[in-house]
């Protein structure tokens, strides 16, 4: 039986800002299925810290990748919101993102996942700034992201509610206070791992 392979698409919060590359949600989804039996790849992920969704179609573009994967991960927009961008604006190029998405998974679209933009307003990084402006553009952006995924058929996680739960505390940040450490993305993994067994 060949390997299943996996490409995860995103900015800093997939390739794991901060944080060991071992403990980034991606690489932590691929030991999760490895320890139900699952024959996978090591992740393949196209991500930057600090990319919107234009920066990140960019990348894929400029990327030698497989022509097909077995599943694909897709988490980008915040940098969107931090860059003061309107919920309109980057509806257009997350569904751009989203059908790449579905491309890539062999037009499965039941095989890519969606998820949801964390709340950078609920860490210490934050403080000063005006956090509850920052939830309502977090949610409303997430809103685009859930229609999306529902539109083109693709699975949506919600890691947001939880993400704010943590977002004050230390053992889920990592040194900057902004990014989240390995134990939070261990919540994540968990949610996408879960999603894949059952899409696969």
């Amino acid at each position: 039986m060949n390997a299943f392979t996996y490409l995860a698409l995103g900015d800093s919060y997939t390739i794991g800002e901060q944080v060991p590359f071992a403990q980034n949600f991606p690489n932590q989804t691929v030991q999760l299925l490895r320890k139900t039996g699952m024959q996978l790849h090591a992740a393949e992920i196209i991500a930057k810290t600090a990319w919107t969704t234009g920066e990140l179609h960019q990348a894929i573009e400029a990327t030698h990748t497989f022509k097909n994967y077995d599943f694909v991960s897709l988490l980008i927009g915040v940098n969107n919101q931090y860059r003061g961008q309107t919920a309109d604006e980057f509806e257009t190029e997350f569904s751009t993102l989203v059908k790449k998405a579905i491309e890539f998974a062999g037009e499965k679209a039941q095989q890519v996942f969606v998820l949801s933009i964390p709340d950078w307003g609920v860490t210490p990084f934050a403080e000063g700034k005006d956090k509850a402006a920052i939830a309502q553009e977090i949610d409303d952006f997430n809103l685009v992201c859930g229609a999306a995924a529902l539109e083109y058929g693709c699975h949506y996680i919600n890691i947001t509610m939880a993400q704010r739960m943590d977002g004050s505390n230390l053992n889920f940040l990592a040194p900057d206070l902004l990014h989240p450490s390995g134990k939070e993305y261990e919540k994540w993994a968990a949610k996408l791992a879960e999603a894949v067994l059952k899409a696969l």
